[in-house]
């Protein structure tokens, strides 16, 4: 569900956000939601969908000895820490370290007014097999987090559509731990371990700049999978394998724990550290297929071209454990009506429609994903984003981005059913249809380390319109929000 910023590991096709201990003590990029400009898949980055990896093949020490070294051109705040970054990347070693820190407040409706901060500061460690100890294709990757503040969704909004997406209990904790390994001919790679599937699968790259969560690990699966699924702050243990045919064409599929918390309670708290490295609860299976379309070559970075880049994914996913039926007032004999199996069907689109020269900074790009779920079993039945990001919004502003989105949560046909029969023991008891958010949003970029944004988020019938816990012959009120955020990378 959530969304975070994220760097890239060189090759891994993910994100990788670990302790600053295990990160600085250990010798031999992170969300999930990433700027509309960088095209992530976390950053979370990305938190972006797996791309742009023939680009960061270079020595780590090459990179780093090219790079800017002056504090508003680096990119990174202790840029090359008096050369222990490139001397690590001899041999394969990678670190990071990001914070990311954020007030929101609401302005209105919801069950209180009044602020909240939160707080995710993320840390990473990535080895490159080859270049450490001569094992050609391997990726090896851990990443956690410490979750500080509190969280202005469950405290005072009651959406289901987080506000943010590093939203998440207060906590320190293991997020991923995996080994990938590319197959002889690269066309295909396994990864194998602690794995959190917002960082590559369902990803939209123009969604990315967005703060509300529902940009990123939609609010469909982060309501109806069991735990929201392995998303941020959860994951699973499972087995990924990539497939890319073409440069065109990339098959993305895996299977996994089906409950990244069992029990009853916070998935959070049932999992506060991480490390509950489950098996034997239900399996998640999930597959996507992408398209891309006029994207530059691989093999000549300086190739321009006037077409208009775009990708186009379609995937499912299904989990085998039992689903309670919404229609809790229905019972069958022996307890509550529950459903074996639940899945979802979705599509994402994204396309820039506009630049003005190949070369320039500046576009517009276009996003939608839709995905459907059964509403006999679910919360959420339909799940829709769309909408639109500028960057470069200004002359000078080239790592700027501006955008407008909107987020669908259509409560399921059961669900509603359950409200309407309550309105018929409580009168007044307001009836359950669909929660929309409208998102406007700035990225500006200080330095290439640091980044600021503004934000406001409208919410229309939060959770779908459930009763004002005040006063419950009346729905929540409609909400406004505003917030803002820096991340810095160090």
């Amino acid at each position: 569900m959530k969304k975070i910023l994220k760097s890239r590991l060189p090759g891994s096709g993910g994100s990788i956000t670990l302790s600053a201990v295990l990160s600085l003590g250990v010798v031999p990029a992170a969300y999930a939601q990433t700027g509309a400009q960088t095209g992530g898949e976390s950053a979370p980055t990305q938190p972006a969908a797996p791309s742009g990896e023939a680009a960061q093949q270079a020595p780590a020490a090459d990179q780093a000895s090219a790079a800017p070294t002056g504090l508003w051109e680096r990119s990174n705040l202790f840029g090359d820490m008096g050369g222990l970054r490139p001397w690590l990347g001899q041999y394969g070693v990678t670190f990071g370290l990001q914070e990311t820190s954020e007030y929101m407040g609401n302005l209105s409706g919801g069950t209180q007014r009044g602020g909240a901060y939160q707080g995710l500061t993320e840390f990473s460690l990535g080895m490159d097999t080859q270049k450490a100890f001569g094992l050609p294709g391997g990726i090896f990757n851990v990443s956690g987090f410490q979750i500080h503040g509190t969280s202005l969704s469950t405290r005072n909004l009651q959406t289901l559509q987080s506000a943010s997406g590093i939203e998440a209990d207060a906590s320190t904790r293991l997020w991923e731990l995996w080994y990938q390994q590319t197959l002889p001919g690269g066309k295909v790679d396994v990864k194998v371990g602690q794995q959190s599937l917002d960082q590559e699968f369902m990803i939209s790259q123009y969604a990315n700049v967005f703060m509300n969560a529902t940009f990123g690990w939609s609010a469909l699966p982060s309501v109806d999978l069991p735990a929201g699924g392995p998303a941020y702050p959860l994951s699973s243990l499972g087995v990924r394998v990539r497939a890319t045919p073409t440069d065109a064409i990339t098959v993305l599929g895996g299977v996994f724990d089906g409950n990244p918390a069992p029990g009853k309670g916070d998935p959070q708290k049932l999992n506060a550290s991480g490390t509950n490295f489950n098996l034997g609860n239900g399996t998640l299976v999930i597959g996507e297929i992408q398209y891309a379309i006029n994207q530059p070559p691989a093999n000549n970075s300086d190739a321009k071209s006037n077409d208009l880049p775009g990708t186009y994914k379609l995937g499912f996913w299904y989990n085998s454990n039992r689903f309670a039926d919404p229609a809790t007032g229905m019972t069958g004999v022996g307890g509550p009506v529950t459903h074996r199996g639940n899945y979802s069907i979705y599509a994402v689109a994204d396309q820039m429609v506009w630049r003005p020269a190949a070369d320039s900074p500046q576009s517009v790009g276009v996003f939608a994903r839709v995905m459907g779920a059964p509403g006999d079993r679910n919360l959420v039945d339909l799940g829709i984003n769309a909408g639109v990001t500028l960057k470069a919004p200004f002359k000078g502003r080239d790592n700027d981005a501006a955008g407008l989105a909107v987020g669908y949560a259509h409560i399921g046909s059961h669900a509603q059913d359950y409200a309407s029969a309550q309105a018929v023991s409580t009168p007044g008891y307001p009836s359950r249809s669909a929660e929309t958010v409208l998102e406007a949003t700035y990225q500006y970029q200080v330095a290439p380390w640091w980044q600021w944004q503004a934000d406001f988020q409208y919410f229309f019938r939060p959770a779908g319109g459930i009763p004002d816990p005040q006063n419950p012959s009346r729905r929540i009120g409609d909400e406004a929000v505003l917030g803002v955020r820096s991340t810095i990378q160090f």
